[in-house]
């Protein structure tokens, strides 16, 4: 039986009848389930697509963590074994009467695979290669932070024995424990925390006696901040991941270019198929550059810690004392 109220009140969902005895379908209520619905649905879509983008995350940090002759080898190895594959493939696949249309279609893609995959390898070898420069700024910029600090601890009235072992113990210390791998961008090792804490407290002990005097001591402080902040940019840097998505982007415009290579000569003597060799060369070089490139701090190519080095050996010969 339909209940009379059904049609007067604006909190009735329309087209539903409320039934005698019972409470009706408020509109509220069915869009606040709707909302928690919706609700779960989005948390469950970002929990998948994280996971996702760990998985490729974590297969992209292994790829540039090959030293640099596995990398050579393995993209120049793909890049053959695609080639041949295609070569092989088209005859397999491709029906004998429309053999003679491979060509008429594969040749036209050649200058827009090629031209494709030039943009991509140029645009990512830049943005890498700056990327290694702008590591190695930071590895100066914190050297010059340190010679700053232990200059600083020469001023009259300043103790600077102290100062200047803190001072070389962390730097030891970091290009030891720090430089490499994961406590390159995590920065949680355990001795590199004491080593700067410990280099925090006699700096800091040593600006805040009165004999020291006021310009003195806050040259010292501010000597110090630049070490820890050349640390913290540097770990940071470290941390950086290259995005999946704009690897899988430049390997598959690659891999493309080197199959429609291998399908324009399906018919050729193994001999003259050797020709698509040198396309599959270079992109598989690309490939290994790229991923050489892309971690200065646990790739193939490590950022050189020359800088940091050259302060350490000048700390342990006295140079920033006058001694000979």
């Amino acid at each position: 039986m339909l209940d009379p109220t059904y049609g007067r009140g604006g909190d009735v969902v329309p087209g539903v009848a409320g039934v005698k005895g019972l409470r009706p379908v408020t509109m509220e209520r069915s869009w606040k389930v709707v909302g928690q619905e919706l609700q779960v649905a989005g948390r469950c879509a970002a929990a998948m697509w994280r996971s996702r983008e760990r998985a490729g995350g974590d297969v992209v940090n292994w790829l540039i963590s090959l030293p640099a002759v596995a990398l050579v080898v393995g993209g120049l190895l793909l890049a053959f074994l695609v080639a041949a594959a295609a070569r092989i493939g088209v005859r397999a696949l491709v029906p004998v009467g429309e053999q003679d249309r491979v060509p008429q279609i594969a040749t036209p893609l050649m200058p827009t695979l090629g031209a494709a995959f030039a943009i991509f390898a140029a645009l990512s070898l830049a943005s890498e290669a700056g990327y290694l420069r702008a590591a190695e700024a930071l590895v100066s910029d914190e050297a010059a932070a340190a010679s700053r600090l232990a200059w600083a601890a020469t001023s009259p009235r300043v103790h600077s024995e102290p100062i200047h072992a803190a001072l070389q113990e962390y730097l030891r210390t970091t290009r030891a424990r720090e430089w490499k791998a994961t406590e390159a961008a995590s920065g949680d090792d355990p001795a590199t925390a004491r080593a700067i804490a410990r280099l925090e407290r006699i700096v800091r002990a040593e600006a805040a006696r009165p004999e020291v005097g006021t310009p003195t001591g806050t040259e010292l402080v501010v000597s110090l901040d630049g070490v820890t902040s050349g640390r913290r940019a540097r770990i940071a840097a470290a941390a950086r991941d290259v995005p999946a998505l704009y690897v899988v982007t430049l390997v598959v415009s690659g891999l493309a270019l080197i199959v429609n290579s291998g399908a324009l000569v399906f018919r050729s003597s193994p001999r003259t198929s050797l020709l698509v060799t040198g396309v599959a060369s270079v992109v598989g070089l690309s490939l290994a550059l790229l991923f050489a490139l892309s971690a200065p701090w646990s790739g193939a190519l490590i950022v050189t810690g020359h800088p940091l080095d050259a302060i350490i050996g000048d700390l342990s010969s006295g140079f920033f004392s006058g001694r000979p």
